[in-house]
């Protein structure tokens, strides 16, 4: 590790690494909490919110899918409603459309009824359909059942980002790429730029995203999990009239990625997808862009290789939907028969961050690890923006203990 702090002063008292939707709101939870507390955002994009927060469907989640009693269930319910009330306090653009989930075969109505109840125990109100009442909510979706949840919303998760930004009287320093840390137990983290800056703080909490576990190494702590960056590709609906809200197939638990669906944005506009298929960089928004290094340490990850033999079924899939326009279509056409190949327009992929044990089990929860005088936010993946204040509180209440305990 490369020694860089050198001497007793501090720049400010949390030092937050990355400037999404999730570092952003544990700086806005550090004012509320603590007035007074020096935070300073390290984010290396010339603004925020330039990766996951920006380029996912803006998607207020309900909390239907997680598990009752782990974080992800109990964050993005009450995240949703908290983000809800935050874009209409500061006139952020968001509605609350509520979304089907259609089962469209006798093989999926099992896993339907028991999202239902899943739902029921998070304390969702969700309504079963039979076939015959799908068309109350949307005329052009097809199949055997479906579940309403009237809680889900849409929102523009950027103006969200920007707004923690203008809020959190934080200093954000963008264009500050970070490529070493020096971690004193005794005196706090220091960290160095790219452009030759020297930041040092009392704490640190890395909210880095695709690079998470890589800043978590570059302290001294051992994250436990890899990153494995997955890209979300996406269409737009050339017709969005055929969509009204909101409309998503039963999700196979085995596997954390939703399936394509159908989501009205904000805008007007439908975003169709996303598959998921490996990415072969961290920030690999297309199959032109590699990066070896970033590869090779997927690659050189036991994990990742548990996780393809176990899942190379589902993931041939994804693959030859991103390869054929047409197999996509037809994933498409069994939640909505009216889309045709030619309704389908390319348009921005997205890319999650999805942490791997060693063994190759996807973390399926929001995963926040500690180390002296550090937080390491190492998975949160969907629906993290929507649990975003939550988990922003979680996050500083963890570096508040830190802070505290280093004055006793």
């Amino acid at each position: 590790m490369v020694q860089v702090l050198v001497a007793r002063s501090h720049d400010c008292d949390v030092l937050v690494i990355g400037g999404g939707i999730v570092g952003l709101s544990t700086a806005y939870a550090l004012s509320r909490a603590a007035p007074g507390t020096r935070v300073t955002v390290l984010e290396k994009e010339p603004g925020p919110a330039r990766h996951q927060t920006g380029r996912n469907s803006g998607v207020i989640h309900s909390g239907v899918y997680y598990r009752p009693g782990s974080l992800k269930a109990r964050y993005a319910v009450r995240g949703a409603a908290e983000m809800v009330t935050f874009c209409a306090e500061y006139s952020i653009p968001h509605a609350v459309t509520g979304k089907l989930i259609v089962a469209t075969s006798r093989e999926e109505l099992p896993r339907l009824h028991a999202l239902a109840q899943r739902g029921r125990e998070n304390g969702i109100a969700v309504r079963e359909l039979c076939g015959t009442q799908i068309a109350e909510y949307e005329p052009e979706a097809d199949g055997l059942a479906a579940l309403h949840v009237g809680t889900t919303g849409i929102c523009d998760f950027a103006a969200v980002a920007r707004r923690l930004a203008e809020a959190s009287g934080a200093e954000i320093r963008y264009g500050a790429r970070v490529v070493r840390v020096d971690r004193r137990p005794d005196r706090g983290v220091a960290v160095l730029t790219a452009g030759g800056d020297v930041v040092r703080g009392r704490v640190l909490v890395n909210c880095a995203g695709l690079h998470c576990d890589e800043i978590a190494h570059r302290t001294g702590d051992d994250p436990g999990a890899r990153i494995v960056p997955f890209r979300g590709e996406y269409y737009e609906l050339a017709r969005p009239e055929l969509v009204r809200g909101l409309v998503y197939p039963v999700p196979d638990p085995a596997f954390p990625f939703l399936g394509v669906h159908l989501t009205r944005g904000v805008d007007g506009g439908v975003h169709v997808g996303p598959n998921a298929v490996p990415a072969l960089a961290r920030e690999g928004y297309d199959w032109r862009t590699v990066r070896p290094r970033e590869l090779g340490a997927t690659l050189s990850w036991p994990g990742s290789w548990q996780l393809a033999r176990r899942h190379w079924r589902y993931g041939t899939g994804e693959l030859h939907r991103s390869l054929s326009r047409s197999a996509f279509t037809r994933a498409v056409r069994r939640l909505l028969p009216a889309v045709r190949e030619d309704d389908l327009v390319p348009t921005a992929a997205g890319v999650r961050a999805q942490a791997v044990l060693r063994d190759g089990t996807l973390a399926d929860d929001f995963l926040i690890r500690e180390g002296p005088r550090a937080v390491h936010v190492v998975n949160a993946p969907s629906p993290a923006a929507t649990a975003s204040l939550p988990i922003g509180r979680e996050i500083a209440r963890r570096a508040m203990a830190q802070l505290t305990a280093q004055v006793r």
